[in-house]
Formats: C-alpha cells, sequence, structure tokens
C-alpha cells in the first residue's frame, strides 16, 4: 500500500492511563523536533509509547493546530528540495516531465499503475489524464522509475501487437480462448449442497462476484475439470450459479471475513473476502469505472 508521507498525528489520552494529556508521533527531523520542543517545552518523549507525549486537557486540539501549521511549511520545504534535486539530476525518460509536479504519463498498464501506488503522494488527475507526483516524493518515484518505464514500454501498442501475435500462434492459445470464452458466459459451478447468497460480494476463483441466481442446472464433471478444477464436486454435485462483477460501491459496502478462507472454503468454491482482498478488488473496479468513464466521454 502506498504511504501518504509523513505521519503527524495527535492522539488525546485517556486520563485512566495516566495524567491527562495528547501522544504525538512524526518521523524524526532536528529541526522539527526543536520547533516542536520550543512550541511544547513540557513534552516529554515516551518511549512506552513510542510518541511525544504532552501534559494537559486542551493538548490534542493544540497539537492538531501547530502540525497543521507545521504540515504546510514541511510539505513546501520538501517540495523545494525535491526540486532542486531534480534539476541538478533530473530523470530522462520520454513518460515524465517536470512542470508544477512530475507529471508521468504512460500507456495503460497494471503494472505501472501498481508501481505509482506505492509512491508517497502519487495521484492521478483526470483532468490531464495523468500521474501527477510532487517534487517531495522525487526519490521514492527514482526507485520505482525503472520499473514504471520497463512496464510502460510494454504496454506500447507496437509491444502488445507484438505478443499478441506470438501468443496466436501458441500452442496453449486456444485453451486460452476456450477459457476466455467460458468466463464470458458469467456462470460458475456451486455444490449444491452448500449454495452462495445472492446479492452479495464474495471471492471465487475467478475473482470477486455477486451471484445473482442459481440455475440448478447440472455442471458436467469434464467441463469442470477443465475449467474449474479447484471447485470441488464431492460429496454433492456441482450445479450453475450466474454471476456479475460488482460495483466499486458494493465493494465499499462489503463486510470483510476476519481471517483468510480455510481449505472447506476454498474447495466449496466461494469465500467471504478479506480486507486485504477487498481493497485490491476495490481499486481494481475503480480503476475499470474510470476506463468506462473515459470511453464514454470519447
Amino acid at each position: 500500500m502506498a504511504e501518504d508521507g509523513p505521519d503527524f498525528r495527535a492522539k488525546q489520552r485517556d486520563a485512566g492511563d495516566g495524567p491527562p494529556g495528547a501522544t504525538a508521533a512524526f518521523p524524526y527531523d532536528r529541526m522539527t523536533v526543536e520547533r516542536f520542543r520550543e512550541a511544547f517545552p513540557q513534552a516529554r518523549w515516551r518511549e512506552d509509547l513510542g510518541a511525544w507525549f504532552v501534559p494537559g486537557t486542551r493538548a490534542e486540539r493544540r497539537l492538531t493546530a501547530w502540525m497543521g501549521r507545521e504540515w504546510t511549511g514541511v510539505l513546501a520545504y520538501a517540495d523545494e528540495r525535491g526540486r532542486d534535486a531534480f534539476t541538478f539530476e533530473p530523470i530522462e525518460s520520454p513518460y515524465l516531465e517536470a512542470a508544477d509536479a512530475l507529471v508521468v504519463r504512460t500507456p495503460y498498464s497494471r503494472a505501472v499503475i501498481a508501481e505509482l501506488r506505492e509512491v508517497p503522494w502519487a495521484r492521478w488527475d483526470p483532468a490531464s489524464r495523468a500521474w501527477q507526483v510532487p517534487f517531495r516524493s522525487l526519490e521514492a518515484l527514482r526507485r520505482h522509475w525503472p520499473a514504471i518505464e520497463a512496464a510502460a514500454r510494454q504496454a506500447e501498442p507496437e509491444e502488445r501487437r507484438k505478443r499478441r501475435e506470438a501468443r496466436a500462434t501458441a500452442p496453449e492459445d486456444g485453451e486460452r480462448r476456450a477459457e476466455a470464452a467460458e468466463r464470458r458466459r458469467k456462470r460458475y459451478p456451486v455444490p449444491e449442497q452448500a449454495l452462495p447468497p445472492t446479492d452479495r460480494v464474495l471471492m471465487t476463483h475467478v475473482g470477486s462476484v455477486v451471484f445473482e441466481a442459481v440455475t440448478g442446472e447440472p455442471v458436467e464433471p469434464a467441463l469442470a475439470a477443465r475449467f474449474y478444477p479447484a471447485v470441488a464436486a464431492a460429496p454433492a454435485a456441482l450445479v450453475w450459479a450466474s454471476w456479475r462483477r460488482p460495483e466499486h460501491e458494493e465493494l465499499v459496502r462489503a463486510w470483510p471475513a476476519r481471517t483468510p478462507p480455510g481449505p472447506d472454503e476454498l474447495a466449496r468454491g466461494w469465500w467471504q473476502p478479506t480486507i486485504e482482498v477487498l481493497r485490491e478488488e476495490r481499486r481494481g473496479a475503480a480503476s475499470r469505472e474510470r476506463a468506462r468513464a473515459t470511453r464514454r466521454s470519447r
């Protein structure tokens, strides 16, 4: 998951845990600590809390106000340093340009998106149809740039065409086409004695789905073994259930499981997703919805 940059937090302490006050946590920087100590001379570092403790019933309010002021200055200073560093040692690439921020514009690539999500403060700008990365994140972007540029080159139309042609002549292409055709039928085998609930986000071996109905039509064993080998048929027979992909809003509202699925749930073929899985599915759904909106606008 991408970091959100420096972590400035103020939290009120429960009076039952000791004297009233609040804790403050932020990345170590000598100048920031000096300014903090000037603003809060009674603050003490607490090893047991891993944070600064500021006494007083209004400590959280005072800390929040100070952090708001400090935050603006810290970010402005970090951006200025990042801009100077980029001027001294720029990243030379056709996919990157420098403006008010670093602008990353590449062909669509899930790998590129995954890398940029690991860069603090990076965000997608729909107006410019590009990723905006503030100069304060230059060093993080520099670490991820080799992977970003390699993925971007692989996503160029000519490279995609070459890979399509190579796949078309590969022996396994026929099986791949058959599997894609099966997915387009939007059906999934479920045990007759363990039918999934409908109108709820669930995970399956083909990703997140919302089951719409159980048709009751028996699944041919050979077809299940070919396309759905992870779904166990015994002891109950398998029947078809129709499904659709969940919308982003449905994934946001979905209730996560506390633990990953066990062997029985995996063999059954459907289970409740964990929060980590839901977050990944939400990102994918949001990306697909943005792509649909972009196609409609064109």
